[in-house]
């Protein structure tokens, strides 16, 4: 059998990894990140800083190499497919983490993080949700229309929930999101990027410093009985309190918003979520929505440590990967006819929280979260609509590390 080709070959056959969304379906992941599935699981694409890491868009293959112990997580070795320059430049400005630890490290990283997220620690705080939830709504209902979702629920609501469960007081919420904002932008400087993380980071060593001395029933009172035990140190404990912080508003925030856009469109969906009496029987809606939408679009970003052959490329030792997880959402060979928003689908799935042992470590939270909302918001305002056109929407863009709208004008 003739030896895979690794080579980047000529332009044509490099995915260009900017490549925009399409105006006409912004839901739907980048028209050519769709078509590469057509022909090959894995290909070449090129970067930010013009390199041309390998690119995994089949959802078969997305789950072998993220659970490759052949590959690396560790950001700070040559060749790393960092998302964009701030990144590659502030990396060896950063502690180990979930998110670039492998083997014992990251076990004894993540097992310091494992015991809040628990499903039935999770399921303990549906009536919290369910009441933060009512309480915005009724806000809503009270006030002006139209009005901006975003600023309304979906910022507030895991805000309000993931402060509560850290111990970070809610009324410091516009300072902590300002910076943490700076995460997911794709335009920022590493200076920017450096000052954000040293504003917030700061902000969140003094509390776990405080609880050392005065600890109480919360995620950062766990963290500060660790770093004072010396199983973590306080740049670890600083770092996993603001990854805690970031994504548990986040992501749950912005699907929020990005699934009430897409059921508007899609009144037939919508009518049926409508109809549900008790959130629990959103679950099944939730987790197509979150397939469709895939908010952590940049791809996880891995490194190989040795040479292998996978899915009939030869991979060498340093080369970069990158695993696109809306492509593997989208792949039809794991969904049929992947456009279709179907909320009675099987699509659990779906890789929206990654896969392996990096997976989110959140992910229950934001699934009760969003069970909550989706159960409840449409019951509650049954008339609720745009108050602009689609096309006056501001989404991310594509090389922004989560997909998102901005703001979602809405009235009823």
């Amino acid at each position: 059998m003739a030896e895979a080709d690794t080579r980047p070959a000529d332009d044509e056959r490099v995915y260009d990894y900017q490549d925009d969304r399409d105006a006409k379906c912004p839901f739907a992941p980048p028209p050519g990140l769709r078509a590469l599935n057509d022909k090959a699981p894995v290909s070449r694409s090129r970067i930010w800083d013009g390199s041309t890491p390998w690119l995994v868009t089949g959802h078969a293959a997305q789950r072998a190499i993220l659970s490759d112990p052949r590959v690396s997580s560790e950001d700070k070795q040559p060749g790393f497919p960092h998302p964009n320059q701030a990144m590659a430049e502030n990396v060896h400005h950063h502690p180990l983490t979930i998110f670039n630890a492998d083997g014992a490290d990251h076990t004894r990283i993540r097992r310091t993080m494992t015991r809040p997220f628990t499903r039935p620690r999770m399921e303990a705080l549906r009536p919290e949700i369910q009441k933060f939830t009512d309480d915005l709504i009724d806000k809503m209902l009270a006030g002006p229309k139209p009005v901006d979702l975003v600023t309304a629920l979906s910022l507030p609501l895991p805000s309000l929930m993931i402060c509560a469960l850290l111990g970070v007081p809610y009324e410091d919420h516009d300072f902590f999101q300002e910076h943490a904002s700076f995460a997911t932008r794709s335009d920022k400087t590493a200076e920017q990027d450096r000052a954000a993380m040293a504003a917030l980071g700061g902000y969140l060593a003094r509390l776990i410093q405080a609880r050392t001395e005065d600890p109480a029933d919360d995620v950062i009172s766990d963290f500060a009985v660790r770093v004072k035990a010396e199983e973590l140190t306080l740049p670890e404990a600083t770092m996993l309190c603001m990854i805690l912080l970031i994504a548990g508003h986040e992501t749950s925030a912005t699907m929020i918003t990005l699934g009430t856009a897409l059921l508007l469109e899609n009144p037939e969906q919508l009518a049926e979520l409508r109809a549900i009496d008790d959130t629990k029987d959103a679950a099944n809606a939730v987790e197509e929505l979150l397939r469709y939408l895939s908010v952590a679009q940049f791809g996880q970003r891995r490194i190989a440590r040795e040479d292998f052959e996978f899915e009939g490329v030869n991979i060498k030792a340093g080369d970069g990967i990158v695993v696109p997880l809306p492509a593997g959402n989208w792949d039809p060979e794991a969904f049929p006819e992947p456009e279709k928003l179907d909320i009675t689908r099987e699509a659990r799935h779906h890789h929206a929280f990654g896969w392996g042992i990096h997976q989110c470590i959140g992910q229950q939270l934001a699934r009760i979260e969003l069970q909550v909302v989706y159960g409840t918001l449409y019951r509650r305002i049954p008339t609720l609509r745009l108050a602009v056109d689609r096309d006056e929407l501001s989404f991310r863009p594509s090389d922004a590390l989560a997909f998102g709208i901005k703001e979602l004008p809405v009235t009823w």
